[in-house]
């Protein structure tokens, strides 16, 4: 029987491959469900684990893959009605701190709107986009329906890519590898992200400058 340390390393690869190990599909579903509400949990690391399990035939691939996506998909619809609720007033608090006006936030809200099937169905992709897409979402007041299918559909093409590659590729390459490598690359892809966001509101200054004229 494993034991889970509490000290900084809770969230390792290590404590995660114990916990998967010890509960199985729970850890898997709980794990990703929890991080898809809004919690900043390493819910990716939690898919690989299952799958690279999976692959050592320690868990089954239907299984986990099954965990995989239903934690996904009732977390983020979690996030989404938190943020549906409630996830306005609390960021207009926090504009508020970080002296964003509000009429800013209402742009940026509806600009996430206007990509929010999008943002759902790929930001699972995205490093940290992956856990606000949901709360954002609600926040934006995406239709349910409309959020519900992009959610299904997103989860299920993320929950497949992780587990399968990590099912096949982790019989190649050490787990920690693996689970860099695809770190690296959500993160790589956040900063394209970022910097197309950056792109645009740069050539909306622009436009708008003129006119001001």
């Amino acid at each position: 029987m494993h034991t889970v340390p509490f000290a900084f390393d809770f969230f390792s690869l290590e404590t995660i491959q114990a916990l998967a190990q010890d509960y199985g599909y729970w850890t898997i579903f709980f794990g990703i469900m929890l991080e898809n509400m809004g919690l900043p949990l390493p819910g990716e690391t939690v898919t690989l684990v299952g799958g690279f399990l999976a692959g050592s035939e320690e868990l089954a691939y239907r299984w986990v893959l099954s965990s995989a996506i239903a934690g996904a998909v009732i977390g983020d619809s979690i996030g989404y009605w938190i943020g549906f609720y409630g996830g306005w007033s609390l960021l207009l608090r926090l504009g508020t701190l970080l002296r964003i006006d509000e009429s800013n936030l209402i742009k940026i809200r509806e600009q996430f709107s206007q990509n929010a099937d999008k943002a759902v169905i790929f930001g699972r992709f995205v490093a940290l986009l992956r856990f606000f897409a949901g709360p954002l979402a609600g926040i934006a007041q995406m239709p349910y329906w409309k959020f519900l299918l992009c959610n299904l559909l997103g989860a299920s093409l993320w929950g497949t890519t992780m587990v399968t590659l990590a099912f096949f590729i982790g019989r190649l390459i050490p787990l920690a590898t693996l689970v860099s490598w695809v770190t690296q690359f959500t993160v790589a892809i956040l900063f394209l992200v970022l910097l197309w966001l950056g792109i645009f509101w740069w050539m909306e200054k622009r436009q708008q400058a003129p006119a001001a004229d």
